[in-house]
């Protein structure tokens, strides 16, 4: 019988009965949030979980509750230090991690950033865009040889995506006046055309690859807003181990057929919503078809590209 989840399902309900031992799996973000608690679920199955932070105290501090339920249920959990925002500091954590040479069965793209001022990452780019999607980007596309057959990459987009799609002509916010909320809106298309780009390009080695909305939830990632900036939206707030269902459930318990290469949220794939409905609730269902366009993902792909200089066939 196929179990049915939906927006209220928690990481535990998702994962019951599922075995994880001897499953490899990358998370990044794990210092706060549904990061912690991604790492947590999958590390109680019996999952072998790498997480990676900035800060690597504060991590070791947030993810106690990991190593517990990892000790308890036979997972093992580690921390190596990941800064998505300086691509020196994505580069030797990728080498890192390819010189150990061990595989990954997921990887988890669940580090962000949320409605930062405007700012500069170390290369140069507009903080959100460089942090959200060109330092995933990085990192993914050099640790795709360590991913097994049959891997599956999760990215978490989320829909503020519905905000605003990318523009290719100006990521830096060089040429327009810059905004927090479509910055935030951009890179969070980015997050979602990347899966379908990687999807695209790894389909045919059996990786699937998937983009995922959380749903709304009270982390520290709205840290950077004005007090009651959100007050405006109406929300239905999720708790953590709801947040954190969607990412595990796409990650080892739905078909990859049914999810690679979609927009999931709630735990179901998405519906398709055409790009001039107007959306009156911001946290609600639906996915914008650009976020979704095969076209628009391969030019992201070579901009990408030609942002971070390096090519990734």
């Amino acid at each position: 019988m196929i179990k049915i989840f939906g927006a209220t399902s928690t990481t535990d309900e998702v994962l019951s009965g599922i075995d994880l031992i001897g499953k490899r799996i990358l998370v990044t973000g794990v210092s706060a949030g549904i990061g912690v608690e991604t790492a947590r679920a999958l590390a109680a199955h019996g999952a072998h979980v790498v997480g990676t932070a900035r800060d690597l105290a504060k991590a070791k501090a947030a993810t106690a509750v990991v190593r517990q339920n990892a000790e308890a249920n036979g997972g093992t959990f580690e921390v190596i230090e990941l800064d998505l925002a300086s691509l020196k500091s994505v580069r030797a954590c990728a080498k890192k991690l390819l010189d150990k040479g061990e595989s990954f069965d997921v990887i988890i793209a669940n580090a962000g950033v949320m409605a930062t001022p405007f700012g500069r990452t170390a290369d140069g780019f507009e903080t959100q865009f460089g942090t959200n999607h060109l330092g995933h980007f990085v990192l993914i596309n050099r640790l795709a040889p360590l991913i097994r057959q049959g891997g599956r990459v999760v990215i978490l987009s989320s829909s503020g995506h519905r905000i605003a799609n990318v523009d290719l002509n100006d990521p830096n916010f060089e040429h327009t006046d810059y905004n927090d909320i479509i910055a935030y809106g951009r890179s969070k298309t980015a997050n979602s055309l990347f899966a379908i780009g990687f999807d695209q390009r790894h389909r045919k080695l059996g990786i699937r690859a998937v983009a995922v909305h959380p749903g709304a939830i009270q982390t520290e990632l709205a840290r950077h807003m004005e007090p009651g900036a959100l007050e405006k939206f109406t929300f239905q707030y999720k708790t953590v181990p709801q947040g954190a269902a969607t990412s595990v459930w796409a990650a080892v318990v739905a078909s990859a057929e049914e999810i690679g290469g979609c927009y999931c949220e709630n735990c179901h794939v998405g519906r398709v919503l055409e790009d001039d409905v107007v959306i009156e609730d911001v946290a609600g269902e639906g996915v914008r078809k650009y976020a979704l366009d095969v076209h628009t993902a391969d030019a992201l792909w070579r901009k990408s590209e030609e942002m971070v200089g390096e090519s990734f066939n």
